[in-house]
């Protein structure tokens, strides 16, 4: 699971076992907390224990570095998912 950004206390990461079935996203975790955002654009796909507050924090994050995670993306996994 490569790490793709940190910041503050969220680590911003891709899990490769849903790549074929699923368009690029970005899971997010902090402690035991986790959610998952697609990419494209830019959506909460799913959550796990963060607040209505933390999740407006991270989405901002996401949508400010977009392209640095899609980058990283492709780079990493090139254009096998959908």
């Amino acid at each position: 699971m490569p790490t793709a950004l940190r910041v503050g206390p969220f680590r911003f990461y891709f899990y490769g076992h849903d790549l074929i079935n699923e368009p690029p996203h970005v899971h997010v975790d902090r402690g035991d907390q986790s959610a998952k955002f697609w990419l494209r654009p830019v959506v909460l796909a799913r959550n796990l224990g963060f607040s209505p507050g933390e999740l407006r924090k991270i989405e901002r994050i996401v949508q400010e570095r977009q392209a640095d995670l899609l980058e990283r993306w492709y780079k990493e996994y090139g254009r096998i998912s959908r």
